[in-house]
């Protein structure tokens, strides 16, 4: 593998890391990956929104508002690739706000969390998360997703078995991940967010999601998530200009939207995937 780019975390520890090309998947991968034991320290951060529903600055307040016009639009989605309700396990689960609502509709829920902070949040919204997959060994579920969740789990292989297990055939496997060929994170380069390394072990684009998954799941669908381009801008701007705001941002993701309206490059895309029968 060929280094890409170089990046560092801007998040936690201020480290470098290289982003390493794999022609045959169209994958990069962040090096080096920490440890298992040590990869749980990159993520103590009050600024890691997803752990928490913080509202404490204008980002977090973005964030939670588009994280609830984006709820309501999964719940639709699972529904309508499910054809009405089923049986649901979210991998990832944050704080559990997409849980509740999916069990408002009349989904049986599940979910899959390790950080503690956020199983604690999810539990006082009456969602209590597993801490590994293992808790949902021998069971098949209708549906399972991931939201921005695949980038960073370490053993993916092993992940993708898995996930093939649990997901019954015909069921459908549903994939949010971050797109490194969109035009926002060519504009930042190495200060774009959704590098998010080390965090994010893995940056994938619509060629290798589609070539990892070939041999069990169909590619159905690609969504994009619009918002995504603003708010991962918004916080580019932060890492290369020291801004907590820059109307800046907003335009590159306007027009990181424009350019995926014609090459369908969006900064995060939803894939869609049928388990073969």
């Amino acid at each position: 593998m060929e280094k890409y780019i170089a990046t560092e975390d801007f998040l936690v520890s201020g480290k470098g890391f290289d982003l390493l090309y794999h022609p045959d998947l169209d994958l990069l991968k962040t090096d080096p990956v920490p440890s298992v034991e040590n990869l749980p320290d990159y993520y103590e951060s009050e600024d890691y929104i997803s752990h928490t529903d913080g509202k404490k600055g204008l980002l977090d307040r973005i964030y939670q508002f588009v994280k609830i016009w984006s709820i309501k639009r999964k719940v639709s989605l699972i529904s309508e690739l499910n054809g009405g309700h089923g049986s649901l396990l979210d991998i990832g689960a944050g704080t559990g706000d997409f849980l509740l609502s999916a069990k408002n509709k009349g989904w049986k829920v599940v979910g899959m969390e390790p950080n503690l902070s956020a199983q604690k949040l999810a539990k006082n919204k009456g969602i209590n998360l597993e801490s590994s997959m293992n808790a949902f060994y021998n069971q098949e579920f209708d549906v399972i997703t991931l939201w921005h969740v695949l980038e960073h789990i370490p053993n993916l292989e092993e992940t993708i078995c898995d996930l093939t297990k649990l997901v019954r055939p015909g069921g459908t496997l549903i994939i949010a991940v971050p797109n490194y060929k969109s035009y926002d994170a060519k504009y930042y380069g190495r200060y774009w967010a959704a590098y998010d390394a080390p965090r994010h072990i893995w940056h994938f684009s619509r060629k290798s999601i589609e070539k990892l998954f070939s041999d069990t799941f169909s590619l159905e669908q690609v969504r994009p998530l619009i918002f995504d381009s603003f708010y991962v801008s918004l916080l580019s701007e932060k890492y290369k200009k020291k801004k907590n705001f820059s109307l800046n941002a907003f335009w590159v993701g306007l027009k990181s939207n424009f350019y995926a309206s014609r090459n369908n490059e969006y900064s995060s895309l939803i894939y869609c995937l049928r388990r073969k029968k």
